[in-house]
Formats: structure tokens, C-alpha cells, sequence
């Protein structure tokens, strides 16, 4: 079944947490135990109505502040789809959180308060997907019974976004916007009676609708080995297979492919997945594959087609967002982890900081905790890479803190 991977954004209280609860809700994806737990704290806080926000904020203090602060994922189906829904903070002392819970994302949710229209959050929501080349945005204007569902309302902020929409580089991003009541369920599951004057889908509509060809990348073909198969067992003595996940495009049986950084060259003999084998894989397989002559793969290593080399090289300009609490400085190193590939690097130089509000860049010489900005790397053997824009899975990396341990950062290279 297919999986669709949405990330939510939102101000404080916008109701992402409350949209997505009643999503599980109305598709019957809560359990028995949930709905009446979802009951007893709504009665025992006074509340005329079932809060859904309950559904996903799991932190003791998400639930007493009424705010999301980790990224919860919540995972349900439908008869057509299975979904991961990343549900990130809105605050601005978490964006480090929104570019995580997106990073894997297809499509993004943003929610508008439909009583405050368009504000600063919503710039840095919509820039942090424009960042990430999430393919499809859905504008979810909320509490819409709080303006009287309100057709003027609602064409106000559709317009004020798409001035927004109009400072985008992404083009091929597609916007749709949805007006809708999370809290009563109006237009998240079914069409709300309160507001005849839209005519369009209701948010599950717009997501059961989406074909993979709406949201997923294509590329050229990359294969990051992560693992060499080698049973040696009486019935695969000399069997040598190279697991790992497909990204950007297919690959087929009899297809001339280069071993990286080796550049060692052969030809894809057998394409297996668990004890079954095909002709062709399609991005975003599992698989191993068997190549026709015996030559030296290891993990870290790149398989990809021979006419399709990606990037070679040991400087880098890239984007980076920052999530350490100290500050990125130039002369620093970290470990570059790029798919399956660990090298050392050093920070060469911080060229600016970039404002998530579209109001340009400011000339720095260091990151702070949730900033994003321009970076020169340096590394200590290259990269087989893509520019973000063009291959996501080969364009993006984390930077490791050699000393710690911990994810520093997050890059995408320019």
C-alpha cells in the first residue's frame, strides 16, 4: 500500500494538533481506550467538545501548556493510503524541530487561524517548505466557525497567501486551499453544511486524490550501499549482494551502473527483495542488488547508473540549518553523514544567515541554535553528490559533532 508522509505546521493554537485528532477520529483510527481517555480529560476540563488535540500531544507539558513541542509522528490508514503524519512545534524557538519533521515529508499542512489571517509564522512555515522542495502544500484555514464561516474571510487570506506564494522559487510546488473547522469537522473527513460556498475537497479528499507522481521526486537513480550480503551458505557459497534503499529513479536488470568513488564499472545481474527477484526496482525499494562481475562494494559506497554520474567533489556550498546549542563557528569539524557516507569536514567559511520571512540574507560569521544560513565545507575526501534542488535523497547530509556525538545540523548542498 502506498505511504504518504505529511508534515503539519502551524502558529501556537492554530489547531494542528486538534486537525489531526480529528482526522484519526473520523476515519475510525483511534482505539476504544483512546476516544474514552480523549472523553474523560475533555469533561474534566469543562469542555462542551472532545479535544483531539489530546490524540497527539504525548509530553505531559504539550498537554498542560496546550502546545506541541516535540515532533509526534502518528501513523493511520485508509482503504487507499497508509499515512505518517509528522506533527511539529509552531514556536520559532523550534524550527530546527519543523525542518526535521519535514525533511521527509510530501506534503505539508499549514494551518492559518482564519481570525488572524496570514502572519510572520506563516512566512517561516512556507519558506521551510519551499527549503525542503515539499511538492504539495494544502492551506488550511481554520476555525472558520469562529468568523462565521465567513466566504469573504476566507478569500481574504487565499489571497494574502498567494502574494506570499508569489515570492516562492519552487514552482513546481502546487498550493490548494481548504477552509475548515478541525474542532467541529468541518471539511477535514466530510463537507461541512456551514460553508456551501466551497465547492473543492475536504483534506482527506485532497490526500486520498494525491497520485505519486503529485509528490514524489524523480531523479537520477542513486543506491547507497548499506550493507554486502554474503551468506556463505552450501546454497549461496559464492553469492555477494549490496543492500540498501533506491532514491531518485528505477534501475533494471542489464543496466551498465558505476561503483563510487571506485569507478570501478559493471553491469545489475539480479535485483532481489526478501526470496523473490524482479527485473526492475522502483525508487524507494528495498532491495539487494547482484552485480555481474566480483569487485570490491563495501558500505558508504554509491551504485548508480553509468551515464548518470552525479557530483565528485571535496568542497561544498550548502545550506544549513543549525540545532546544536553551540554556535556554528568557521575552523570547526564535524563528521558529513551523506546517505550511508561518514567523512570528516571542516567549516570553511559562514557567508550569511537567510531569513525564513522572505526578507533576505545578513552577512555572518557564525549559526545559532535555529538558524539557517550559508556554509562553505571543506571535506576530507569527496562526495558523490547532487545539488539539493535536482536529487533530494543525494543532496542532503547532517553534520556530526566529532566530540558529542549528537546531530549538529542539517544541510542541503546548493
Amino acid at each position: 500500500m502506498e505511504v504518504l508522509k505529511i508534515a503539519t505546521a502551524g502558529s501556537v493554537d492554530d489547531g494542528k494538533s486538534t486537525l489531526i485528532g480529528r482526522l484519526l477520529y473520523d476515519t475510525k483510527s483511534l482505539t476504544t481506550d483512546k476516544i474514552e481517555a480523549i472523553e474523560k480529560s475533555s469533561k474534566l476540563k469543562g469542555y462542551d467538545y472532545l479535544d483531539f488535540s489530546l490524540a497527539t500531544d504525548g509530553l505531559v507539558a504539550e498537554r498542560e501548556q496546550g502546545i506541541t513541542i516535540d515532533v509526534a509522528h502518528i501513523y493511520f490508514s485508509t482503504a487507499k493510503k497508509s499515512y505518517i503524519i509528522a506533527d511539529t512545534p509552531g514556536h520559532v524557538e523550534y524550527t530546527r524541530n519543523m525542518v526535521t519533521g519535514a525533511s521527509t515529508s510530501q506534503v505539508s499542512i499549514i494551518l492559518i487561524d482564519a481570525r488572524k489571517g496570514v502572519i510572520e509564522q506563516t512566512y517561516r512555515h512556507f519558506f521551510i517548505n519551499n527549503l525542503l522542495r515539499v511538492k504539495e502544500v494544502i492551506v488550511a484555514i481554520n476555525k472558520m466557525d469562529l468568523v462565521d464561516y465567513s466566504e469573504e474571510v476566507y478569500n481574504k487570506i487565499k489571497a494574502d497567501f498567494q502574494a506570499l506564494n508569489a515570492k516562492s522559487t519552487f514552482k513546481e510546488q502546487n498550493v490548494s486551499y481548504i477552509p475548515l473547522s478541525a474542532i467541529n469537522g468541518g471539511n477535514v473527513v466530510d463537507k461541512s453544511e456551514n460553508m456551501k460556498w466551497y465547492d473543492g475537497q475536504t483534506v482527506l479528499e485532497h490526500l486520498e486524490a494525491l497520485e505519486p507522481t503529485d509528490v514524489f521526486e524523480k531523479g537520477e537513480a542513486r543506491f547507497p550501499v548499506q550493507t554486502v550480503i554474503r551468506p556463505k551458505t552450501e546454497e549461496y557459497h559464492d553469492f555477494r549482494g549490496y543492500a540498501g534503499k533506491l532514491y531518485g529513479n528505477s534501475i533494471k536488470v542489464g543496466d551498465a551502473v558505476t561503483v563510487l568513488p571506485s569507478l570501478t564499472e559493471s553491469k545489475v545481474k539480479n535485483i532481489h527483495f526478501f526470496d523473490k527477484t524482479f527485473d526492475e526496482a522502483v525508487a524507494g525499494s528495498s532491495i539487494t542488488i547482484e552485480l555481474e562481475n566480483d569487485i570490491n562494494v563495501t558500505r558508504g559506497d554509491m551504485i548508480v547508473k553509468s551515464t548518470e554520474l552525479p557530483k565528485i567533489e571535496k568542497d561544498i556550498t550548502t545550506t544549513v540549518c543549525w540545532m546544536d546549542s553551540k554556535k556554528l563557528v568557521p575552523g570547526t569539524k564535524y563528521i558529513v553523514q551523506h546517505n550511508t557516507n561518514r567523512v570528516l569536514a571542516k567549516v570553511e567559511s559562514i557567508k550569511n544567515t537567510i531569513a525564513t520571512d522572505y526578507s533576505g540574507t545578513t552577512p555572518a560569521t557564525q549559526l545559532a541554535i535555529n538558524e539557517i544560513g550559508e556554509v562553505s565545507i571543506k571535506l576530507s575526501k569527496p562526495l558523490y553528490f547532487d545539488a539539493y534542488n535536482d536529487n533530494k535523497s543525494n543532496g542532503a547530509f547532517i553534520l556530526i559533532d566529532t566530540a558529542t556525538n549528537t546531530t549538529a545540523g542539517v544541510g542541503f548542498i546548493r
